[in-house]
């Protein structure tokens, strides 16, 4: 785990409650807006950011995420415009860890190790890359790791007890528990099951255990915040920045605002949702 990560999470652990990792699309609707909500993220209340890589034929994104990737691309959004959103962002944030999350193409393309060391100039702490399953570590989980960079895995409903060891032993920064089989932007998870698949991960691993998929409201992160060291939400902020753009899909006077007052109630979902193990 990156220092960047180590301290967050252990001063949460310390304050009792869980993380709210909050996701958007690098480039949506633009590059200066996308950085304007980048930088407004943590005053908000957002723990760790994930900084959605825009791809072209993106297969685990539901509808919205989908959209938010094509706004970002027709605005002329890159991998290395990606990267410099990290660079801009540590001019003024040297403490949020930032989680890149995305699909393997782009950084095959950009070269693995060029990425690598492009992601940890720009003060990158840790990647998602959903499409490279345990069979593909050598790919990019071992070098990232060699390279101090945390290579987060996801779990899901059907990663049983013969699976989860292959999925946590190269994991690291904390495990995204995805709360059900499907796209994103699903229906809100049984915070009942959650709790149990938390428990059941955490039998594995002393690694934190974040939970996403279908969190839309406050009281949705402070439920699935009782049992998660963690909770991502990711579409319901991508449709903030939809529902304030313009019809020609340009950042309206409210874009970045509308974010920001969504987080800040998510941020009040989560601050109340008190962890056991924080006892």
């Amino acid at each position: 785990m990156t220092e960047r990560m180590e301290k967050r999470f252990a001063a949460l652990k310390a304050e009792g409650r869980p993380a709210l990792i909050t996701y958007f699309m690098g480039g949506d609707p633009d590059f200066d807006t996308s950085l304007e909500i980048m930088k407004a993220l943590p005053k908000a209340g957002a723990d760790v950011i994930e900084l959605g890589m825009p791809f072209s034929d993106p297969m685990a994104d539901g509808p919205s995420i989908q959209m938010a990737g094509l706004r970002a691309l027709k605005a002329g959004q890159t991998l290395e415009k990606t990267l410099d959103l990290a660079r801009h962002f540590r001019k003024v944030d040297a403490d949020t860890p930032i989680v890149m999350m995305g699909y393997y193409n782009p950084i095959y393309i950009h070269g693995v190790e060029k990425f690598i060391a492009d992601a940890l100039e720009a003060g990158i702490d840790g990647l998602i890359i959903v499409d490279l399953p345990p069979e593909m570590d050598e790919e990019l989980c071992i070098p990232a790791l060699e390279a101090g960079l945390n290579f987060i895995r996801l779990a899901t409903p059907t990663t049983d007890g013969k699976r989860l060891p292959a999925v946590l032993k190269n994991t690291s920064g904390f495990v995204y528990y995805v709360s059900m089989n499907g796209i994103t932007g699903s229906a809100l998870p049984d915070p009942s099951r959650v709790g149990e698949a938390v428990a059941r991960i955490k039998a594995h691993t002393d690694l934190p255990v974040c939970v996403g998929f279908g969190v839309k409201t406050a009281e949705h992160a402070r439920l699935i915040g009782a049992a998660a060291d963690g909770v991502v939400v990711g579409t319901a902020l991508v449709n903030q920045i939809a529902g304030s753009l313009t019809a020609d899909n340009k950042a309206g006077k409210d874009t970045v605002d509308a974010v920001t007052t969504f987080v800040k109630g998510l941020s009040s979902g989560v601050r109340d949702a008190r962890l056991a193990a924080a006892e």
